[in-house]
């Protein structure tokens, strides 16, 4: 996605940007012209400059001549990706994925900034707080665009995402469409994985929130401490002007005690931060609320978002948007219509007498959670299914193997995405020394577990299909198939009744 105004710039500041090396001069540098900038040699248009990155298998510049074969009229690599390209001027730079963001920013003369632009990172949590956010903004008259692990929206306009945080020079792309269809706000997830690899480089935020930090992707940081050192390196003037953090969280409290940016917390009950609850009433389907803000702000309205965790993300969501200048009031009359992200405590109902939702909850902190938010409205038995996806952090799956038993009263351990890795052995590990007692079960088919909680569920029950959410495939082996857990649920339902 590009704006369709073009930007021209030419060669010698891209080097100045980028701090390249070119065997070219500056005149001569000066007198090539480039009028887009992409990592992607699909998405070459003529006068591109393409950023040929190193990736995990292959280099990009393997692909420079296809890129040069329609348009690109220079690269940008480094000097193992300058041997492999023929042809046309080569900026070499030591690491090209960090001057990506540089150059596009520069390119598109930093969207970002011109967007009041929010970014949310955390473990769990992200998806909602970015979803809640966007619909306050757009229900106060605010055009906002929004980036993340389920779509990308401009204003009403939706594109299925690829990845939570896109690679920057796509980033910067999409936040000058924005800015040109004169969205006002932006609001996007942030990974860990983006903040390494350099993908919100050139990227600049009005405000960036913390949700928490628990046990994940330790396959790519190694440790708990570089996970969060990778989400931390956030809050920093190098990306934000501001940080709101969730301070129940023991490595928000940390974040917020350790960072150079003004800090707007958030707690479920602790008084002393910025913006708390004052009141939680829960009444059938709503939860009623009063929270104190900035300032002795009250804020008093109700939601249909449900679990403590959901509280937290709507704190989060409603301190950013009054802080970005959004009218109480407004919040006020918002909030009972807000609902979740896709595949998020998403009710599945076809008539049936039980209580049945899908969940991401993909890490053991989400499933502990989750579950208990279902014990929670739940008077009979909670029969929770999941898997844990393959070629991940393996190191996660015995610990959410112990919180399906514990939060469950009926635990179904199944299958998740196995990708290239063997389904029974990722089972195996979910398992470890516990013992499976039925009506409990291993039931390595997603489908056949699907029916077989269905099978068990009585009017008081409550049937949680946990760790794919909105996802619409499911790979085995390497192949993709088409696979949604709530189509899945709803077939189940309405084939058992």
């Amino acid at each position: 996605m590009r704006p369709f105004s073009q930007s021209v710039l030419n060669l010698q500041k891209v080097a100045g940007a980028a701090t390249a090396s070119a065997d070219l001069s500056d005149s001569e540098l000066a007198r090539i012209e480039i009028t887009g900038v992409t990592h992607s040699d699909s998405d070459v248009e003529p006068g591109d400059l393409f950023i040929a990155m190193p990736g995990a298998n292959r280099h990009g510049a393997e692909f420079a001549a296809n890129a040069i074969s329609k348009g690109a009229v220079a690269v940008l690599t480094d000097q193992k990706g300058a041997s492999l390209v023929k042809g046309v001027p080569v900026l070499v730079v030591n690491n090209p994925k960090q001057a990506a963001g540089a150059v596009a920013a520069l390119f598109y003369n930093e969207p970002m900034r011109d967007l009041a632009s929010v970014g949310i990172t955390g473990t769990n949590g992200k998806t909602t707080v970015t979803t809640l956010l966007y619909q306050i903004f757009e229900a106060a008259g605010r055009d906002c665009g929004l980036i993340g692990t389920i779509e990308t929206r401009i204003g009403k306009d939706a594109i299925e995402s690829l990845r939570t945080t896109p690679e920057a020079t796509e980033l910067q792309a999409i936040a000058a469409t924005m800015r040109e269809r004169h969205m006002r706000h932006l609001v996007m997830e942030v990974s860990s994985h983006a903040v390494s690899l350099h993908r919100v480089q050139g990227a600049h935020f009005s405000y960036v929130g913390f949700t928490n930090l628990s046990q994940d992707h330790l396959d790519f940081h190694g440790d708990i401490e570089s996970y969060f050192a990778a989400k931390a390196a956030l809050f920093t003037y190098n990306y934000a002007d501001n940080a709101v953090i969730n301070i129940d969280d023991t490595y928000g409290a940390k974040l917020a005690n350790a960072t150079e940016l003004p800090v707007i917390s958030i707690s479920r009950s602790n008084p002393k931060a910025s913006w708390h609850y004052t009141e939680i009433e829960e009444t059938g389907k709503q939860v009623h609320f009063k929270l104190r803000g900035s300032g002795g702000i009250l804020i008093e309205s109700s939601t249909q978002l449900r679990g403590g965790y959901n509280l937290d993300n709507l704190l989060m969501a409603i301190a950013i948007a009054v802080e970005s200048g959004v009218d109480p009031i407004d919040v006020a009359a918002a909030a009972p219509n807000l609902i979740g992200a896709a595949g998020r405590m998403e009710e599945v109902r076809v008539g049936q007498p039980f209580t049945a939702v899908v969940d991401y909850a993909h890490t053991p902190d989400a499933v502990t959670n989750v579950l208990q938010s279902i014990r929670g409205f739940t008077t009979g038995k909670v029969i929770a299914v999941l898997g844990c996806g393959g070629d991940r952090d393996s190191s996660k799956r015995p610990v959410m193997g112990q919180a399906l038993i514990n939060g469950a009263d009926v635990a179904i351990f199944t299958s998740d995405n196995p990708r290239s890795e063997d389904p029974k052995a990722i089972l195996k590990q979910m398992v470890g020394t516990q013992e499976i007692s039925e009506p409990s079960r291993v039931i390595e088919d997603r489908k056949l577990a699907i029916e077989y909680a269905i099978s068990l569920a009585n009017p008081t029950d409550t049937v949680a299909i946990l760790g794919k959410g909105h996802e619409v495939g499911q790979e085995i082996a390497g192949k993709k198939s088409p696979f949604d857990d709530r189509v899945v649920l709803a077939q189940a339902i309405a084939g058992a009744k």
